[in-house]
């Protein structure tokens, strides 16, 4: 287990690669997991108004959990964008690299997480 606390995506992204490594993880896993994390964060930053948003990496088993917290209760919504919208398409990113996400209010603010299952 990591907990960061860094509002650094450089940090978090270096720490969830090491955890990753360490338990055996392929590198098409390694990069898809940085990728959704760094989606997470930089969501945390936009939209939950969060400076320094809490990040927990969590291997158990052959699943990995990583959760990000933001201040925001406002939880998240996939949406749809146009095709030439700029923005948009982050938790579609999430979902697309992931096996599970979803979003949980807390009493100050959410976590925002998703799971990988280690290919057996």
């Amino acid at each position: 287990m990591c907990n960061l606390n860094t509002p650094s995506l450089t940090l978090a992204r270096q720490a969830l690669s090491d955890a990753m490594t360490r338990g055996g993880w392929d590198q098409d896993a390694i990069f898809g997991a940085e990728l959704a994390l760094a989606e997470l964060i930089v969501n945390a930053w936009r939209h939950g108004r969060t400076a320094s948003p809490a990040v927990l990496v969590v291997l158990l088993g052959g699943t990995l959990r990583v959760s990000v917290s933001d201040e925001s209760s406002e939880l998240p919504e996939r949406r749809t964008p146009a095709d030439l919208a700029e923005s948009g398409r982050g938790l579609q990113l999430v979902e697309g690299l992931t096996h599970r996400w979803g979003a949980e209010p807390r009493k100050r603010g959410k976590d925002i997480w998703f799971e990988l299952d280690c290919a057996a």
